[in-house]
């Protein structure tokens, strides 16, 4: 069974870094791409970023670029998100997504096109 379980969230102050942790276990996870996605109270589920299983294509959402990275450490089963200068807009519950599909190539940006993802780290900005 596959599982994922973020950690890392809290409340920072604008201008301020993060960094969130997927840990995850069920599947081989060096040949599966990962995703990140958010969703803020009374919003649908937002792409963030994801990390193709070679860890060699990033892909980001328009609103982080420059300020998010993607990583991936397949050693440890974990994939990772550094979060700096953050911005009020940017609260939201922070989940990962695993592709269902080994050696896939990206980029995913719909969350349909994962099907496994956990329960989410809160991430607050305070202004």
């Amino acid at each position: 069974q596959v599982q994922l379980v973020e950690s890392g969230g809290g409340l920072v102050q604008a201008g301020g870094s993060l960094r969130l942790s997927c840990a995850t276990s069920g599947r081989t996870f060096s040949t599966y791409a990962m995703g990140w996605f958010r969703q803020a109270p009374g919003k649908e589920s937002e792409f963030v970023a994801a990390i193709m299983w070679s860890g060699g294509s990033l892909y980001y959402a328009d609103s982080v670029k420059g300020r998010f990275t993607i990583s991936r450490d397949n050693a440890k089963n974990t994939v990772y998100l550094q979060m700096t200068s953050l911005k009020p807009e940017d609260t939201a519950l922070y989940f990962c997504a695993h592709r269902p599909t080994k050696y896939s190539s990206g980029p995913y940006y719909s969350l349909p096109e994962y099907d496994y993802w956990g329960q989410g780290t809160q991430v607050t900005v305070s202004s």
